[in-house]
């Protein structure tokens, strides 16, 4: 493939789509289904499987909650929750338009962690793969894979629009310059002070998903190098 001049590269949880409002409304349906004491065994093998693979895997902690309880029926009603959730009404207000205006400026690609069945079924689900045209990256480290990234969508200039500060700073290690990494403040890991205290900000901070129609390409490009840029100082 050619490259082009800029590539955008979009995060989704809590970045395009409110994962946050997703947890709090699988927690509220696992106490009436299963009741607390077993709502917070599930949230246990949660928490341990995102330590150990380093990403968040709701269809892998309820494996492992059915070997524990292999015979309570309840299970069932926590899985269609799960595959049938209406993503599509979780997306951030200005999520779509955001990327459309995006794709103005360039290629738009999801980049994405997260488990291989029910990550790409979010995707799918919330509407993102059709506004994406297919163009879809899921990675257990998406951080590590910069190189793939560059092999399927090479280009001159990326832009990653992120809600966690950590995986900004890290690809801007090592893209530096040919990368402006947009923070967009939504979600409980934007607003975590011991990370905004770790990590360096981003090239660009929004408040919202939203107010990234409020760039060019030329701000997005100067951004790279000048760095900490608000959307107010855009106005």
């Amino acid at each position: 493939m050619a490259a082009t001049k800029t590539v955008f590269l979009f995060d989704v949880d809590n970045t395009l789509l409110n994962n946050d409002r997703v947890t709090a409304d699988l927690k509220h349906h696992l106490d009436s289904e299963v009741g607390h004491e077993r709502a917070q065994r599930y949230w246990q093998f949660f928490e341990n499987i995102r330590s150990e693979l380093g990403y968040a895997d709701y269809l892998g902690a309820l494996q492992r909650y059915r070997i524990e309880y292999p015979r309570d029926p309840r299970l069932l009603a926590v899985s269609y929750f799960l595959m049938r959730y209406p993503f599509a009404n979780r997306l951030f207000p200005g999520s779509i338009d955001a990327v459309e205006h995006a794709a103005k400026l360039g290629p738009v690609v999801i980049l994405s962690d997260g488990d291989v069945v029910f990550q790409p079924h979010k995707v799918y689900r919330s509407g993102l793969y059709e506004t994406f045209g297919g163009n879809v990256l899921i990675y257990v480290h998406k951080e590590q894979e910069l190189d793939d990234v560059v092999q399927r969508f090479p280009a001159e200039h990326y832009v990653m629009v992120d809600d966690k500060l950590r995986i900004l700073q890290a690809m801007k290690q090592i893209w530096k310059a040919r990368l402006t990494t947009v923070f967009v403040r939504q979600g409980h890991y934007a607003r975590d002070p011991k990370a905004l205290a770790q990590y360096r900000p981003g090239d660009i901070s929004l408040d919202g998903i939203g107010d990234l129609e409020k760039y060019d390409l030329a701000a997005f490009r100067s951004a790279a190098a000048s760095g900490a840029m608000s959307a107010g100082e855009r106005l």
